[in-house]
């Protein structure tokens, strides 16, 4: 069982907010049902959650809507909480490495403003 956290920019805006709003509301409540699955359940397959090679620790979590593919990407942080960073329609095999990089330094940004306010 995981908690789900978006991150926020320092406006205090929200990327992952703002992607599920460009969504169709039947895409919107698919992601929104992975994520639950990702909060509610101890083992979750990886069709659905997974840890990506070579990041860092970057996690990815996935869903598809008939033809389309949707990916957020995040880390976890202090064993149970999920910190989502960005989101994108997925259109290749790969996960873009622009995504991958604007995840990286958004957990930076993160970590480095949590450590800040202890």
């Amino acid at each position: 069982m995981k908690r789900i956290v978006f991150y926020k920019m320092p406006s205090g805006k929200s990327p992952i907010e703002d992607f599920l709003d460009s969504l169709s509301s039947k895409e919107a409540q698919k992601v929104i049902w992975v994520l639950k699955l990702v909060e509610e359940l101890e083992n979750i397959s990886t069709k659905y959650y997974k840890h990506l090679s070579n990041t860092n620790g970057i996690i990815e979590i996935r869903a598809q809507v008939g033809k389309n593919h949707f990916r957020l990407l995040g880390f976890e942080h202090k064993e149970k909480l999920v910190i989502l960073t960005n989101g994108f329609k997925k259109k290749d095999q790969k996960v873009p490495k622009s995504e991958i990089d604007l995840a990286q330094q958004r957990r930076k940004e993160y970590l480095a403003k949590e450590h800040n306010n202890e």
